[in-house]
């Protein structure tokens, strides 16, 4: 499998564009720059017509804003890292599922961390695409006091640890099995899985809402606490709800 990455810069500031450029060339040897584009009207053709891993997209812009432009292109499927000098629109901008977000003036650490993520989302749908992706109706056998009960894995809301069992809610039923948190992770998609509290995974599909004081709403009305230290992690992982209820 190839560890090789491309990306896409789109910024009106020439002089970030540079310094991004170098960076990018200081810290990694693995990442080819395709171009380069300081307005929104001349990144949109290429982004829509290219194939590329990453792109590292300025939020304020001249005409219309990062975010705009990530709306007129809904098939996308390059990781996103904006890159900007606004802290505020960081909230509105994780309705988008970015890797990441760097303020400006760049820190080449935070640079990195993001790029990391990015790396490692890419990498992981490389392998699941060259191993065969888990179809959405596949199925997780969960051991109970009585037998095996198999659920469709995407049909499960969340799991909650209780009493050194795992209490698994899914639409249709709930389940409590002697497995750990921790066995079930390994098992779980992690791409649809995010283990948000030490007693909860929960899947990101079925998020209903994201509330300020650190936790999330799940379709069946639960409130799902987000630990501390987790938080900024979520909110750059998970992606825009599709469901509905």
């Amino acid at each position: 499998m190839k560890d090789s990455f491309s990306c896409i810069l789109v910024d009106d500031e020439p002089k970030v564009v540079g310094l991004l450029l170098k960076c990018l060339q200081d810290l990694y040897n693995n990442i080819e720059v395709l171009g380069t584009y300081n307005t929104w009207n001349t990144a949109l053709p290429v982004l829509r017509n290219s194939e590329f891993d990453i792109l590292f997209l300025d939020i304020s812009m001249p005409g219309k804003t990062g975010m705009d432009l990530l709306s007129m292109l809904p098939g996308l499927k390059a990781e996103v890292i904006f890159i900007t000098a606004h802290a505020e629109f960081a909230l509105k901008a994780f309705q988008f599922s970015p890797t990441g977000y760097v303020l400006k003036p760049i820190d080449d650490k935070d640079l990195a961390g993001a790029v990391d993520k990015a790396m490692e989302r890419i990498r992981y749908r490389r392998l699941a695409s060259q191993n065969g992706a888990v179809p959405l109706n596949s199925k997780i056998g969960i051991p109970n006091s009585t037998g095996v009960d198999y659920v469709d894995m995407n049909e499960i809301l969340f799991l909650e640890a209780t009493n050194k069992c795992t209490h698994v809610v899914a639409v249709k039923n709930e389940i409590t099995s002697s497995y750990s948190l921790t066995r079930f992770m390994s098992l779980l998609d992690q791409q649809l899985f995010y283990q948000v509290h030490r007693s909860f995974i929960i899947n990101l599909n079925f998020i209903k809402r994201y509330e300020t004081n650190g936790s999330v709403t799940m379709s069946n009305g639960k409130e799902v606490p987000i630990a501390k230290h987790l938080r900024e992690d979520f909110l750059l992982k998970f992606h825009k709800v599709t469901k509905s209820d």
